[in-house]
């Protein structure tokens, strides 16, 4: 099952400290505005979204329809079906995507050890 482009996303502290951090390990700027607490890095095909204020703990992402590049994909499976997958297969959810819609939506699960996993549809 592919769940999609896969990112981590980090709850920072001070943004401007961790875009340079992160800036001297070889990320660039891709996407997101420092004036609404967030930018997304990127390094090749790793992503890293930074957070600040946002959330308590970091995040697996998976982005069911998006590359590497956020273009949508022309066919991918929908966050709704994966949701109604994992949930055959036992999964429990914090939060469910509501299966009546269509287009964006979200889900969020945690793994084994309190991780938090977040599939996170724009399309």
């Amino acid at each position: 099952m592919s769940l999609g482009n896969f990112s981590t996303s980090l709850a920072v502290k001070d943004l401007d400290k961790s875009r340079e951090f992160y800036e001297a390990l070889g990320f660039t700027k891709f996407a997101g505005d420092p004036d609404h607490g967030y930018l997304i890095m990127k390094s090749g095909d790793c992503i890293i979204g930074l957070f600040q204020g946002m959330f308590e703990k970091n995040i697996l992402t998976f982005n069911p329809g998006w590359d590497s590049n956020c273009n949508t994909l022309e066919d991918f499976k929908d966050v709704r079906e994966i949701q109604k997958e994992l949930k055959a297969r036992g999964i429990s959810f914090q939060t469910e995507a509501d299966e009546t819609t269509s287009g964006p939506a979200s889900c969020t699960l945690l793994d084994p050890d309190g991780n938090p996993i977040l599939l996170d549809q724009h399309v």
